[in-house]
């Protein structure tokens, strides 16, 4: 069985050792111990120390084996990007133009530099070990941050977004780098990729601002445009049926697609429903699976099945009670694992 809570100081090595399997492309989590350190705690400061309104806190969770506290996953939430230090993205356009005089019609690709000052929410640094991937694994371990967002709802913008991992090959190689950052900043993907964690001000003084034509780039670095790694398609397929779109932003150095929605739209805090304990059953509870979090302050998620009793109180298992901290009277937060209307669609 496995639990998602917010990550300690004590976490590192176990994280460290998780992110050892994450190739090239997790941005936000570098193989760097200082950097993984500091993360971890802005995080535990994030979760302790909080104002009225997003001010650009950081939360990290873990996903852990209940009962070895192996660490198999992580995943994030940032409650507003930009700030002193912006977020910088491209803008994706497309224009048609026509040529009655030759009878040609072209659809021309342009990328525009932006920076967000004051942005939306964003979700962040999802990892999952492959040793454990399947989609309950991934799609638990995703929307898990939805129930605490839906639980603290006050301290996130009213828009949320999702940077997808762009291709880059298992080397590092970013085509799409090659053929437009290394031509600025003469250093490989890789370095560019680390010095973010440093500090973003390099990104301004070197990119220009100037329109880059997708078009005249060489083929491997337009067909990279807008696509994300083949492993982060199960998470992007996640999202979009949460009610995730393409917002037209796509990444600065591998430009994978940036998704967006209105938080309050989002399927699984939209339908996600908070009840108390009324009865806790030793007995096997069967049938439709949920996401359950515990409510407030002491965040802990796992998978596992409601009644809801008549009274309208819930029944839960003693195991999940057990792995929530749960006791009769306390509440706590659910929603369904799977849309079930993309969970029909995929049966027809």
């Amino acid at each position: 069985m496995f639990v998602i809570r917010p990550i300690k100081e004590s976490d590192l090595a176990g994280l460290m050792r998780l992110l050892e399997d994450s190739g090239h492309g997790l941005t936000s989590l570098p193989k760097d111990e200082e950097i993984i350190r500091n993360k971890i705690l802005y995080s535990q400061r994030s979760f302790e120390h909080r104002g009225e309104r997003p001010n650009g806190e950081s939360y990290l969770f873990i996903m852990e084996e209940l009962y070895t506290g192996k660490i198999v996953g992580v995943s994030g939430i940032i409650s507003k990007i930009g700030g002193f230090e912006p977020y910088y993205f491209y803008r994706l356009k497309e224009e048609t133009r026509v040529s009655k005089m030759l009878g040609i019609t072209k659809d021309i690709r342009s990328l525009h530099f932006e920076k967000i000052h004051a942005g939306p929410a964003e979700i962040c640094s999802l990892f999952l070990s492959p040793e454990f991937r399947n989609s309950q694994n991934g799609r638990f371990l995703s929307l898990s941050r939805f129930l605490f967002m839906a639980e603290d709802r006050k301290y996130f913008e009213d828009q949320v977004i999702a940077e997808m991992r762009g291709k880059v090959n298992n080397d590092g190689h970013s085509p799409f780098w090659e053929a437009v950052g290394r031509k600025f900043m003469d250093i490989d993907f890789a370095q560019a990729d680390y010095l973010t964690m440093k500090s973003k001000k390099f990104i301004e003084e070197l990119l220009p601002e100037e329109a880059i034509l997708v078009d005249v780039l060489p083929q491997d670095a337009q067909d990279v445009v807008g696509e994300v790694h083949p492993h982060t398609e199960p998470a992007k397929r996640i999202l979009e049926q949460e009610g995730f779109e393409f917002s037209g932003l796509v990444g600065i150095f591998e430009p994978g697609p940036v998704l967006k929605a209105q938080i309050d739209e989002v399927r699984a805090i939209k339908d996600s429903k908070v009840l108390e304990v009324g009865e806790i059953s030793d007995d096997k509870m069967i049938g439709e699976v949920f996401v359950i979090s515990t409510s407030g302050t002491d965040f802990v998620a796992c998978l596992g099945h409601v009644e809801v009793l008549e009274d309208g109180k819930a029944k839960i298992s003693a195991v999940t009670a057990t792995a929530l901290k749960l006791r009769f009277g306390e509440k706590f937060r659910f929603v369904t694992l799977k849309n079930k209307v993309h969970t029909q669609e995929s049966l027809i």
